[in-house]
Protein backbone atom coordinates (compact mmCIF):
# COMPACT_ATOMS: atom_id res chain seq x y z
CA UNK A 1 0.00 0.00 0.00
CA UNK A 2 1.21 3.51 -0.83
CA UNK A 3 0.65 5.35 2.44
CA UNK A 4 0.25 8.70 0.71
CA UNK A 5 -3.20 7.65 -0.56
CA UNK A 6 -4.47 6.64 2.87
CA UNK A 7 -7.39 8.86 3.96
CA UNK A 8 -7.04 11.05 0.85
CA UNK A 9 -10.12 12.02 -1.16
CA UNK A 10 -9.79 11.45 -4.89
CA UNK A 11 -12.35 12.75 -7.36
CA UNK A 12 -12.64 10.92 -10.68
CA UNK A 13 -14.37 12.63 -13.59
CA UNK A 14 -15.62 10.23 -16.26
CA UNK A 15 -16.64 11.50 -19.69
CA UNK A 16 -18.18 9.82 -22.73
CA UNK A 17 -15.47 7.57 -24.08
CA UNK A 18 -15.20 3.83 -24.55
CA UNK A 19 -12.14 3.81 -22.27
CA UNK A 20 -14.45 4.51 -19.32
CA UNK A 21 -14.65 0.74 -18.84
CA UNK A 22 -11.20 0.92 -17.22
CA UNK A 23 -12.22 3.40 -14.53
CA UNK A 24 -14.08 1.09 -12.10
CA UNK A 25 -10.82 -0.80 -11.69
CA UNK A 26 -8.98 2.48 -11.03
CA UNK A 27 -11.55 3.30 -8.35
CA UNK A 28 -11.09 -0.15 -6.83
CA UNK A 29 -7.28 0.27 -6.78
CA UNK A 30 -7.57 3.63 -5.03
CA UNK A 31 -9.96 2.29 -2.42
CA UNK A 32 -7.70 -0.69 -1.79
CA UNK A 33 -4.91 1.74 -0.92
CA UNK A 34 -7.03 3.61 1.60
CA UNK A 35 -8.43 6.49 -0.45
CA UNK A 36 -11.99 7.77 -0.44
CA UNK A 37 -13.26 7.98 -4.00
CA UNK A 38 -15.98 10.18 -5.45
CA UNK A 39 -17.09 10.00 -9.07
CA UNK A 40 -18.73 12.58 -11.30
CA UNK A 41 -19.96 11.39 -14.68
CA UNK A 42 -21.05 13.45 -17.63
CA UNK A 43 -24.40 12.53 -19.12
CA UNK A 44 -22.69 11.04 -22.17
CA UNK A 45 -20.53 8.83 -19.95
CA UNK A 46 -23.65 7.03 -18.72
CA UNK A 47 -24.06 5.61 -22.23
CA UNK A 48 -20.89 3.56 -21.65
CA UNK A 49 -21.09 2.63 -17.96
CA UNK A 50 -23.73 3.02 -15.25
CA UNK A 51 -23.43 5.24 -12.16
CA UNK A 52 -24.54 2.24 -10.09
CA UNK A 53 -21.21 0.54 -10.87
CA UNK A 54 -19.28 3.35 -9.21
CA UNK A 55 -21.73 3.66 -6.32
CA UNK A 56 -21.30 -0.04 -5.56
CA UNK A 57 -17.51 0.28 -5.55
CA UNK A 58 -17.10 3.61 -3.76
CA UNK A 59 -20.13 3.55 -1.42
CA UNK A 60 -20.64 7.18 -2.46
CA UNK A 61 -23.30 8.69 -4.70
CA UNK A 62 -22.12 8.98 -8.29
CA UNK A 63 -23.10 12.45 -9.43
CA UNK A 64 -24.38 13.17 -12.93
CA UNK A 65 -27.03 15.88 -12.74
CA UNK A 66 -25.92 19.32 -11.54
CA UNK A 67 -29.43 20.01 -10.23
CA UNK A 68 -30.09 16.68 -8.51
CA UNK A 69 -31.49 17.76 -5.14
CA UNK A 70 -30.78 14.49 -3.33
CA UNK A 71 -27.36 15.63 -2.20
CA UNK A 72 -25.72 15.48 1.19
CA UNK A 73 -24.42 19.03 0.69
CA UNK A 74 -26.35 22.12 -0.30
CA UNK A 75 -23.81 23.19 -2.93
CA UNK A 76 -22.33 19.88 -4.04
CA UNK A 77 -19.81 21.09 -6.62
CA UNK A 78 -18.24 23.46 -4.09
CA UNK A 79 -18.20 20.79 -1.37
CA UNK A 80 -16.51 18.21 -3.59
CA UNK A 81 -14.12 20.83 -4.94
CA UNK A 82 -12.99 21.68 -1.40
CA UNK A 83 -12.93 18.09 -0.21
CA UNK A 84 -10.84 16.57 -3.02
CA UNK A 85 -7.08 16.16 -2.63
CA UNK A 86 -6.63 15.33 -6.31
CA UNK A 87 -8.91 15.32 -9.37
CA UNK A 88 -8.43 13.12 -12.42
CA UNK A 89 -10.59 13.24 -15.54
CA UNK A 90 -10.31 9.92 -17.36
CA UNK A 91 -11.18 9.36 -20.06
CA UNK A 92 -11.13 13.03 -21.05
CA UNK A 93 -12.86 13.74 -24.34
CA UNK A 94 -12.05 16.65 -26.65
CA UNK A 95 -15.29 18.21 -25.42
CA UNK A 96 -14.37 18.35 -21.71
CA UNK A 97 -10.81 19.44 -22.54
CA UNK A 98 -12.17 22.30 -24.65
CA UNK A 99 -14.65 23.34 -21.97
CA UNK A 100 -12.11 23.46 -19.15
CA UNK A 101 -9.47 25.18 -21.29
CA UNK A 102 -11.92 27.94 -22.18
CA UNK A 103 -13.54 28.43 -18.81
CA UNK A 104 -16.90 26.85 -19.62
CA UNK A 105 -18.62 25.34 -16.59
CA UNK A 106 -22.01 24.07 -17.74
CA UNK A 107 -22.23 20.67 -16.06
CA UNK A 108 -21.32 19.12 -12.72
CA UNK A 109 -17.85 17.96 -13.74
CA UNK A 110 -16.63 21.15 -15.38
CA UNK A 111 -18.16 23.23 -12.57
CA UNK A 112 -16.45 21.20 -9.86
CA UNK A 113 -13.09 21.33 -11.62
CA UNK A 114 -13.35 25.11 -11.96
CA UNK A 115 -14.16 25.46 -8.26
CA UNK A 116 -11.24 23.36 -7.01
CA UNK A 117 -7.66 24.27 -6.18
CA UNK A 118 -6.58 20.61 -5.95
CA UNK A 119 -4.05 19.14 -8.41
CA UNK A 120 -5.83 18.30 -11.65
CA UNK A 121 -4.95 15.48 -14.04
CA UNK A 122 -6.32 15.04 -17.54
CA UNK A 123 -6.09 11.77 -19.49
CA UNK A 124 -7.08 12.48 -23.11
CA UNK A 125 -8.69 9.56 -24.93
CA UNK A 126 -10.09 9.92 -28.43
CA UNK A 127 -9.68 9.25 -32.13
CA UNK A 128 -6.18 9.78 -33.55
CA UNK A 129 -7.16 12.62 -35.89
CA UNK A 130 -9.25 14.31 -33.21
CA UNK A 131 -6.36 14.17 -30.75
CA UNK A 132 -3.99 15.74 -33.29
CA UNK A 133 -6.49 18.41 -34.32
CA UNK A 134 -4.69 21.74 -33.79
CA UNK A 135 -7.58 23.11 -31.74
CA UNK A 136 -7.46 20.14 -29.34
CA UNK A 137 -3.68 20.43 -29.11
CA UNK A 138 -3.98 24.15 -28.36
CA UNK A 139 -6.50 23.40 -25.60
CA UNK A 140 -4.19 20.76 -24.09
CA UNK A 141 -1.28 23.22 -24.19
CA UNK A 142 -3.46 25.83 -22.49
CA UNK A 143 -4.31 23.39 -19.69
CA UNK A 144 -0.62 22.58 -19.21
CA UNK A 145 0.10 26.32 -19.05
CA UNK A 146 -2.42 26.62 -16.21
CA UNK A 147 -0.83 23.80 -14.22
CA UNK A 148 -2.92 20.82 -15.28
CA UNK A 149 -1.05 17.53 -15.61
CA UNK A 150 -1.66 15.84 -18.95
CA UNK A 151 -1.18 12.07 -19.20
CA UNK A 152 0.11 11.38 -22.72
CA UNK A 153 -2.18 8.96 -24.56
CA UNK A 154 -0.66 5.75 -25.87
CA UNK A 155 -0.27 4.59 -29.45
CA UNK A 156 -2.24 1.45 -30.29
CA UNK A 157 -5.49 0.06 -31.58
CA UNK A 158 -8.35 2.47 -30.96
CA UNK A 159 -12.06 1.79 -30.51
CA UNK A 160 -12.79 2.23 -34.22
CA UNK A 161 -10.12 -0.31 -35.15
CA UNK A 162 -7.58 2.27 -36.34
CA UNK A 163 -4.00 2.18 -35.13
CA UNK A 164 -2.88 5.54 -33.80
CA UNK A 165 -2.52 7.94 -30.88
CA UNK A 166 -5.33 8.61 -28.43
CA UNK A 167 -5.54 5.42 -26.38
CA UNK A 168 -5.93 5.90 -22.64
CA UNK A 169 -3.11 4.24 -20.64
CA UNK A 170 -3.47 1.32 -18.27
CA UNK A 171 -5.09 1.97 -14.89
CA UNK A 172 -1.75 1.47 -13.11
CA UNK A 173 -0.34 4.46 -14.98
CA UNK A 174 -3.38 6.57 -14.08
CA UNK A 175 -2.91 5.52 -10.45
CA UNK A 176 0.75 6.53 -10.51
CA UNK A 177 -0.15 10.01 -11.79
CA UNK A 178 -2.64 10.39 -8.94
CA UNK A 179 -0.04 9.24 -6.41
CA UNK A 180 2.50 11.64 -7.88
CA UNK A 181 0.09 14.57 -7.65
CA UNK A 182 -0.06 14.14 -3.86
CA UNK A 183 3.69 14.34 -3.26
CA UNK A 184 5.45 17.55 -2.31
CA UNK A 185 7.75 18.61 -5.13
CA UNK A 186 10.79 19.36 -2.98
CA UNK A 187 13.20 17.97 -5.61
CA UNK A 188 11.77 20.02 -8.45
CA UNK A 189 14.59 21.43 -10.57
CA UNK A 190 17.05 18.78 -9.38
CA UNK A 191 18.64 16.22 -11.68
CA UNK A 192 19.16 12.91 -9.88
CA UNK A 193 21.21 9.98 -11.13
CA UNK A 194 20.45 6.58 -9.58
CA UNK A 195 22.28 3.33 -10.26
CA UNK A 196 20.58 0.00 -9.57
CA UNK A 197 20.82 -3.73 -10.04
CA UNK A 198 23.72 -6.10 -10.56
CA UNK A 199 26.39 -6.04 -13.23
CA UNK A 200 27.37 -9.12 -15.25
CA UNK A 201 31.00 -9.87 -16.06
CA UNK A 202 31.30 -12.21 -19.03
CA UNK A 203 33.47 -15.34 -18.82
CA UNK A 204 32.51 -16.69 -22.24
CA UNK A 205 29.41 -16.37 -24.49
CA UNK A 206 27.35 -18.45 -22.03
CA UNK A 207 28.60 -17.70 -18.52
CA UNK A 208 29.11 -14.63 -16.40
CA UNK A 209 29.92 -13.50 -12.86
CA UNK A 210 27.19 -11.58 -11.01
CA UNK A 211 25.58 -11.16 -7.58
CA UNK A 212 22.17 -11.41 -5.92
CA UNK A 213 21.05 -7.79 -6.35
CA UNK A 214 17.55 -7.41 -7.82
CA UNK A 215 17.60 -3.62 -8.15
CA UNK A 216 14.53 -3.11 -5.94
CA UNK A 217 16.15 -0.50 -3.70
CA UNK A 218 17.49 1.60 -6.57
CA UNK A 219 14.21 1.45 -8.48
CA UNK A 220 12.33 2.54 -5.37
CA UNK A 221 14.66 5.53 -5.00
CA UNK A 222 14.25 6.47 -8.66
CA UNK A 223 10.46 6.25 -8.38
CA UNK A 224 10.39 8.31 -5.18
CA UNK A 225 12.62 11.01 -6.72
CA UNK A 226 10.35 11.31 -9.78
CA UNK A 227 7.30 11.58 -7.55
CA UNK A 228 8.97 14.43 -5.70
CA UNK A 229 9.63 16.39 -8.88
CA UNK A 230 13.18 15.41 -9.84
CA UNK A 231 14.44 14.69 -13.31
CA UNK A 232 15.77 11.17 -12.90
CA UNK A 233 18.33 9.13 -14.84
CA UNK A 234 18.28 5.46 -13.84
CA UNK A 235 21.36 3.48 -14.89
CA UNK A 236 20.46 -0.14 -14.34
CA UNK A 237 21.84 -3.60 -14.70
CA UNK A 238 19.43 -6.28 -15.90
CA UNK A 239 16.41 -6.68 -13.60
CA UNK A 240 12.90 -8.10 -13.74
CA UNK A 241 11.40 -4.85 -12.47
CA UNK A 242 8.96 -2.49 -14.14
CA UNK A 243 10.63 0.75 -15.17
CA UNK A 244 9.29 3.60 -12.99
CA UNK A 245 7.14 5.97 -15.00
CA UNK A 246 8.89 9.20 -15.90
CA UNK A 247 12.53 8.12 -15.49
CA UNK A 248 15.15 8.03 -18.22
CA UNK A 249 16.46 4.46 -18.21
CA UNK A 250 19.97 3.65 -19.40
CA UNK A 251 20.40 -0.15 -19.42
CA UNK A 252 23.91 -1.54 -18.88
CA UNK A 253 25.44 -4.99 -18.53
CA UNK A 254 29.00 -4.89 -17.20
CA UNK A 255 30.82 -2.79 -14.63
CA UNK A 256 32.65 -1.06 -17.49
CA UNK A 257 29.31 -0.24 -19.14
CA UNK A 258 28.07 1.26 -15.89
CA UNK A 259 31.28 3.24 -15.40
CA UNK A 260 30.99 4.76 -18.87
CA UNK A 261 27.27 5.60 -18.47
CA UNK A 262 27.76 7.18 -15.05
CA UNK A 263 30.76 9.24 -16.14
CA UNK A 264 28.91 10.48 -19.21
CA UNK A 265 25.90 11.68 -17.22
CA UNK A 266 27.52 12.73 -13.94
CA UNK A 267 28.62 16.28 -14.88
CA UNK A 268 25.02 17.48 -15.40
CA UNK A 269 23.59 15.88 -12.22
CA UNK A 270 22.96 17.53 -8.85
CA UNK A 271 22.60 14.31 -6.86
CA UNK A 272 23.99 10.82 -7.44
CA UNK A 273 22.74 7.82 -5.47
CA UNK A 274 24.84 4.72 -6.17
CA UNK A 275 22.75 1.74 -5.08
CA UNK A 276 23.88 -0.68 -7.80
CA UNK A 277 25.84 -3.80 -6.84
CA UNK A 278 28.80 -3.40 -9.17
CA UNK A 279 31.30 -6.22 -9.56
CA UNK A 280 34.70 -5.49 -7.97
CA UNK A 281 36.43 -7.96 -10.27
CA UNK A 282 36.07 -9.06 -13.87
CA UNK A 283 37.82 -11.80 -15.90
CA UNK A 284 41.13 -10.69 -17.40
CA UNK A 285 40.09 -12.21 -20.71
CA UNK A 286 36.74 -13.28 -22.16
CA UNK A 287 36.71 -16.44 -24.22
CA UNK A 288 35.09 -16.02 -27.62
CA UNK A 289 33.93 -19.65 -27.48
CA UNK A 290 32.19 -21.64 -24.76
CA UNK A 291 34.79 -23.03 -22.36
CA UNK A 292 34.57 -26.82 -22.27
CA UNK A 293 34.78 -28.98 -19.16
CA UNK A 294 38.23 -29.95 -17.97
CA UNK A 295 39.34 -32.73 -15.68
CA UNK A 296 40.69 -31.35 -12.44
CA UNK A 297 40.69 -27.75 -11.25
CA UNK A 298 40.00 -24.72 -13.38
CA UNK A 299 40.74 -21.10 -12.50
CA UNK A 300 39.81 -17.76 -14.00
CA UNK A 301 42.28 -14.88 -13.56
CA UNK A 302 40.46 -11.72 -12.44
CA UNK A 303 41.32 -8.03 -12.50
CA UNK A 304 39.86 -5.07 -10.63
CA UNK A 305 37.04 -3.11 -12.21
CA UNK A 306 36.95 0.68 -12.18
CA UNK A 307 35.92 2.05 -8.78
CA UNK A 308 33.04 4.23 -9.95
CA UNK A 309 32.12 5.87 -6.67
CA UNK A 310 35.75 6.61 -5.76
CA UNK A 311 36.20 8.37 -9.10
CA UNK A 312 32.99 10.36 -8.55
CA UNK A 313 34.21 11.37 -5.10
CA UNK A 314 37.46 12.54 -6.63
CA UNK A 315 35.94 14.70 -9.38
CA UNK A 316 32.67 15.91 -7.86
CA UNK A 317 32.05 19.62 -7.54
CA UNK A 318 31.19 21.18 -4.16
CA UNK A 319 27.54 21.64 -5.19
CA UNK A 320 27.11 17.99 -6.20
CA UNK A 321 25.80 15.48 -3.63
CA UNK A 322 27.15 11.94 -3.66
CA UNK A 323 25.41 9.10 -1.80
CA UNK A 324 26.70 5.54 -1.73
CA UNK A 325 25.49 2.19 -0.42
CA UNK A 326 27.39 -0.27 1.73
CA UNK A 327 26.28 -3.89 2.01
CA UNK A 328 28.19 -5.61 4.81
CA UNK A 329 28.27 -8.94 6.63
CA UNK A 330 30.45 -7.74 9.54
CA UNK A 331 31.53 -4.47 11.18
CA UNK A 332 28.85 -2.64 9.20
CA UNK A 333 29.21 0.80 10.76
CA UNK A 334 33.00 0.83 10.86
CA UNK A 335 33.41 -0.40 7.30
CA UNK A 336 30.73 1.96 5.98
CA UNK A 337 32.16 5.00 7.73
CA UNK A 338 35.60 4.13 6.35
CA UNK A 339 34.12 4.01 2.85
CA UNK A 340 32.33 7.33 3.41
CA UNK A 341 35.60 9.07 4.27
CA UNK A 342 37.98 7.34 1.84
CA UNK A 343 35.71 7.88 -1.15
CA UNK A 344 34.66 11.44 -0.28
CA UNK A 345 30.94 10.71 -0.03
CA UNK A 346 28.37 13.05 1.46
CA UNK A 347 26.26 10.18 2.78
CA UNK A 348 26.29 6.40 2.80
CA UNK A 349 23.38 4.01 3.33
CA UNK A 350 24.60 0.98 5.26
CA UNK A 351 22.82 -2.31 5.65
CA UNK A 352 23.74 -5.82 6.71
CA UNK A 353 22.95 -9.16 5.13
CA UNK A 354 22.82 -10.60 8.64
CA UNK A 355 19.63 -8.70 9.52
CA UNK A 356 16.35 -10.38 8.71
CA UNK A 357 14.32 -8.31 6.24
CA UNK A 358 17.35 -6.49 4.84
CA UNK A 359 19.53 -7.05 1.82
CA UNK A 360 19.06 -8.51 -1.63
CA UNK A 361 15.72 -9.53 -3.11
CA UNK A 362 13.50 -8.46 -0.22
CA UNK A 363 10.69 -5.89 -0.35
CA UNK A 364 11.91 -4.43 2.95
CA UNK A 365 15.20 -3.05 4.23
CA UNK A 366 16.93 -1.91 7.41
CA UNK A 367 19.28 0.97 6.68
CA UNK A 368 21.56 3.23 8.68
CA UNK A 369 22.13 6.66 7.10
CA UNK A 370 25.68 7.83 7.82
CA UNK A 371 27.13 11.27 7.20
CA UNK A 372 30.39 12.79 8.38
CA UNK A 373 28.61 14.18 11.44
CA UNK A 374 25.94 11.65 12.41
CA UNK A 375 24.23 8.30 12.03
CA UNK A 376 20.49 7.64 11.74
CA UNK A 377 19.29 4.06 12.05
CA UNK A 378 15.98 3.38 10.34
CA UNK A 379 13.53 0.72 11.44
CA UNK A 380 12.47 -2.19 9.24
CA UNK A 381 10.28 -0.71 6.51
CA UNK A 382 9.41 -1.18 2.86
CA UNK A 383 12.04 -0.18 0.34
CA UNK A 384 9.66 2.51 -0.90
CA UNK A 385 9.55 3.98 2.61
CA UNK A 386 13.34 3.67 2.93
CA UNK A 387 13.67 5.57 -0.36
CA UNK A 388 11.56 8.36 1.08
CA UNK A 389 13.72 8.55 4.22
CA UNK A 390 16.91 8.64 2.13
CA UNK A 391 15.59 11.54 0.06
CA UNK A 392 14.33 13.31 3.18
CA UNK A 393 17.84 13.15 4.66
CA UNK A 394 19.46 14.32 1.43
CA UNK A 395 17.02 17.22 1.24
CA UNK A 396 17.86 18.24 4.81
CA UNK A 397 21.56 18.28 3.93
CA UNK A 398 21.38 20.19 0.64
CA UNK A 399 18.67 22.62 1.80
Amino acid sequence: MNQILKNKTILIGVTGGIASYKIPNLARMLIKQGAEVNVIMTENATNFITPFTFETLTKNKCIVDTFDRNFQYSVEHVALAKKSDSIITAPATANIIGKIANGIADDMLSTTIMASTAPKIISPAMNHNMYHNPIVQDNISKLEHYGYTIIPPEHGMLANGDDGDGRMPDERILLEYIVRSLYRKDFSGKKVLVTAGATREAIDPVRYITNHSTGKMGYAIAEEAVRRGAEVILISGKTNLEIPSGVKLIPVVSAKDMYNAVMENFPECDIVIKSAAVADYTPETVSSQKIKKHDGEFSIPLKRTDDIIAELGRIKKPEQFLCGFSMETENMLENSRRKLISKNLDMICANSLNQSGAGFGTDTNIVTLITKSDETQLALMSKSEVAGKILDRIKSLIG
